[in-house]
């Protein structure tokens, strides 16, 4: 998940599907259909968060034991932002509309209601965190990019929260989304080492448990943190100019730069 032109990268704001993978998904007996690759510009290798694009989300169909797959804009705009030209002066200020935080999600005026109504999955197959270390001789920390995913998993799912918004200029509604963050795990912990956060990866059955149930509060907040296992998942370190290449996942050792402390 990149950033081109900000001056900071919080966690969770690039992730990536790919697509030659993923033309079904299964969510516990429900199997859908994702479409013809051609149309699916959701999918791509890196979904650069900080360009407000859409991807795709997961919810339980209206009045129904079903789920649908539909494309959503990354970016959860709340309901008293009234046009596009304040949602652009709302990012100037940096306001971190990507992403949840889990300890928060159901207090916060932004995302309590859809929290308790509007849950949603998000769909990956990888995502990209930076870990920073300083090498000997050098004055400040540097930055090592990271491609991080589920072990033997195709591809898996995000917690989300979504919301409609409409531009009350042109009268556009889109739906809008966030995913929920919670602290690292033992593995994400020394991946993203500044923040400690990683996304809120479910297992299947808490996954149709998050956008199937009806849920208690208290359930919501146990579900939003949970935090996958660091050993169902893997990271290793790719090139500095992985987002300038035609397969950002590839491999690349940093000889300066010590292995993980952990058996992966």
């Amino acid at each position: 998940m990149e950033v081109f032109l900000y001056k900071f990268i919080a966690m969770c704001n690039f992730m990536g599907v790919r697509v030659s993978k993923v033309n079904f998904i299964r969510l516990k007996q429900i199997e859908k259909e994702l479409g013809t690759l051609a149309a699916m510009k959701e999918l791509e290798l890196i979904k650069d968060g900080f360009r407000y694009s859409n991807s795709l989300i997961i919810r339980k169909q209206q009045g129904a034991a079903d789920i649908e797959v539909v494309s959503a804009h990354w970016e959860f705009i709340p309901v008293w932002i009234k046009n596009g030209d304040e949602v652009k002066n709302a990012r100037k200020q940096g306001i971190p509309w990507l992403n949840a935080r889990s300890e928060t999600v159901l207090e916060s005026k932004m995302f309590g209601n859809a929290a308790r109504k509007r849950r949603c999955l998000v769909l990956a197959t990888h995502f990209f965190e930076w870990r920073h270390y300083k090498p000997e001789g050098e004055k400040k920390a540097m930055a090592y990019p990271y491609t991080i995913g589920v072990n033997y998993s195709e591809y898996f799912y995000l917690a989300g929260i979504w919301q409609p918004w409409t531009d009350r200029e042109t009268g556009e509604t889109i739906d809008t989304f966030a995913i929920v963050t919670t602290q690292a795990n033992e593995l994400m912990s020394q991946v993203h080492n500044t923040k400690n956060r990683m996304p809120t990866i479910l297992p299947e059955d808490l996954a149709y448990e998050w956008i199937m149930e009806d849920l208690s509060e208290d359930r919501i907040k146990e579900i939003a943190s949970y935090q996958l296992p660091s050993d169902e998942m893997y990271a290793y370190t790719i090139p500095k100019d992985f987002k300038a290449l035609e397969e950002p996942c590839t491999p690349f050792e940093y000889s300066e730069l010590p292995d993980l402390d952990i058996a992966l």
